[in-house]
């Protein structure tokens, strides 16, 4: 089934030459059906990359999911057009009002300041309890998962001696959970943070129950024990290349950083594509299992 998402925005474009089934919202309204109702607050820079990113994985299932993209109106980003803001994302103000299905909070690149420093902060807690009322599931990606750990039940995040920066290996503290069905014994996921939650915190949270961690990169994947909340600290959703942009910029920049770990071949001039399978059962699994089969028929009850 399709994602619902304006013909306009360029993810359509991109992920119709991929031959995902997207649909334009004309056509959506002649369909007798209900969609699942999907919002997404965008925090990255790259707000048209990540937009991209997320509605792929998203289209990955039988549902007809409607997109709406959120920003924030306490900050004007600087590494997307206005117009394109202006054309494709809608306030919280806008939707504050609504009820949605799913939400999914991106990451954002402020993870060295304090949370209350964030210019954003305020609306984002704002967001969060609204979430917690009109919202049957949310997914935290990053520093989105950290804030909501930090937020919702007051785990610290602490800075690492340098970044967490390559595709690191996991594996599942509860493999039976519907969110990691049919997932591998080992599966990788993409990190790239220089900030990590405080674990011993998470672990002592009778409201949470973690459902992957890995050697190297510590605890990725923690859910709330109502299922309304999932946190994952990696990147899932990256493209191949997307570590490899993130690195080539540190370095233009001038910046301490090393190869990301686990990515390039032995030859150094490709990318192994490792995670790709494992991170479209995570948004499958999340989108059927803790949303679709949980969510109420008429979503204004």
């Amino acid at each position: 089934m399709p994602i619902v998402i304006p013909k306009a925005l360029p993810a359509f474009k991109v992920l119709s030459e991929e031959n995902i089934f997207v649909m334009g919202d004309v056509r959506a309204s002649t369909q007798d059906i209900r969609p699942i109702e999907l919002a997404i607050v965008n925090l990255m820079p790259t707000k048209i990359e990540t937009e991209t990113q997320l509605l792929r994985l998203v289209s990955n299932s039988p549902l007809q999911v409607k997109v709406t993209l959120i920003k924030t109106d306490s900050y004007t980003p600087t590494h997307v057009s206005g117009a394109h803001l202006s054309r494709f994302y809608k306030t919280f103000d806008e939707v504050r009002d609504r009820r949605f299905d799913g939400l999914i909070i991106t990451g954002a690149p402020v993870e060295t300041l304090e949370f209350e420093d964030v210019k954003y902060w305020k609306e984002l807690t704002e967001i969060m309890d609204w979430a917690d009322r009109s919202v049957t599931s949310t997914l935290f990606i990053c520093w989105g998962a950290q804030a909501g750990l930090y937020y919702h039940y007051g785990i610290k995040k602490y800075v690492l001696p340098k970044k967490l920066f390559g595709i690191y290996k996991n594996s599942a503290v509860n493999p039976y959970d519907p969110l990691l069905k049919g997932m591998d014994d080992v599966f990788n996921i993409p990190m790239s943070r220089h900030t990590e939650i405080d674990q011993a915190a998470v672990l002592n949270t009778p409201e949470l129950e973690v459902l992957a961690c890995g050697k190297e990169c510590g605890i990725s994947i923690v859910k709330s024990r109502d299922d309304k909340k999932i946190f994952l600290t990696g990147h899932s959703e990256y493209d191949r290349d997307t570590l490899h942009k993130e690195y080539r910029r540190d370095v233009e920049k001038g910046e301490p950083i090393e190869p990301p770990v686990n990515y390039y071949t032995e030859r150094g001039d490709a990318v192994d594509f490792s995670w790709k399978s494992a991170a479209n059962l995570i948004f499958y699994n999340w989108l059927n299992y803790y949303v679709y089969q949980v969510t109420p028929y008429d979503i204004e009850s």
